[in-house]
């Protein structure tokens, strides 16, 4: 193993231990009637939210001081290393503030620009995937992680966070098609239905709507299991503002569908 894979098997083990120790703030207020505040973006947010991504700045200041931090609740803070970590707390803020275990501890790291590095962590679930640039994804304590063989759309499973918002972004027509061409759909949403992705159990996961801390750590993930992470246009991006993850041999098929007819650029 090269000097560079050691690194980043050191940073993948940090980023592991970093979404782990998030994920036990967030137990210790789930289910515990926490109370949320909505944001200006009408999202929720709650102490547990604050209390796990403040930890998680602390110890990578504690341990990278000179790497940069963006995160969902507490904004960006520059680096110098070439480094980027981005962090959200908890995807499906609204699942955990009604009790439903579908949420997850995100964490990304991007090395020049690259997102290298990605975890996430479902702690009511006691689910974790994770993953490295060209050291694979790995579920829980090691056992690989790898996307579904399907290669028929009418075989496949859709998950998405809520399928009646792709209209109000301009792709209700292609969600509308691509909905009638898959086997089955269910709403298994936020991170939890790319872990499902990632790990064999769903073929396809869309989202008309994310931010660059939804996305950072999803896209090492699913590539490393084998999978695409793309926008909805195909490009591969954490900026493209929606996203797409499929197990690669369904990817083409469903980019015909959301270039048959894009929304105004």
């Amino acid at each position: 193993m090269s000097a560079d894979e050691r690194e980043l098997r050191r940073l993948l083990e940090f980023a592991v231990e970093i979404a782990r120790g998030a994920g036990e703030i967030t137990l210790r207020h789930f289910r515990e009637g926490v109370v949320a505040e909505t944001k200006a973006d009408k999202s929720f947010v709650t102490v547990a939210d604050r209390e796990a991504e403040r930890f998680m700045r602390r110890r990578i200041e504690e341990v990278y001081p000179s790497d940069g931090v963006v995160g969902e609740e507490e904004g960006e803070r520059e680096g110098t290393s070439g480094r980027r970590w981005i962090l959200d707390p908890i995807d499906g803020t609204y699942s955990f503030v009604h009790g439903v275990p579908l949420y997850g501890v995100l964490v990304g790291l991007e090395i020049g620009d690259e997102p290298s590095v990605g975890v996430i962590n479902c702690a009511a679930l006691g689910e974790m995937v994770y993953a490295a640039r060209g050291l694979g994804c790995f579920r829980n304590d090691g056992e690989p992680a790898r996307v579904s063989r399907t290669d028929a759309l009418e075989e496949a499973l859709l998950l998405g966070t809520d399928f009646r918002a792709f209209g109000q972004y301009g792709f209700g027509e292609a969600e509308s098609r691509l909905w009638e061409s898959v086997r089955m759909t269910r709403t298994w949403g936020d991170c939890y239905g790319y872990l499902l992705v990632a790990t064999g159990r769903a073929e396809l996961m869309i989202d008309p709507v994310m931010n660059v801390w939804d996305c950072a750590a999803l896209l090492p993930v699913m590539e490393e299991a084998g999978g695409t992470f793309t926008d909805l246009r195909g490009r591969r991006t954490i900026h493209g503002g929606n996203s797409i993850a499929t197990n690669g041999y369904l990817f083409e098929r469903v980019m015909e569908i959301f270039s048959a007819r894009r929304p105004a650029e």
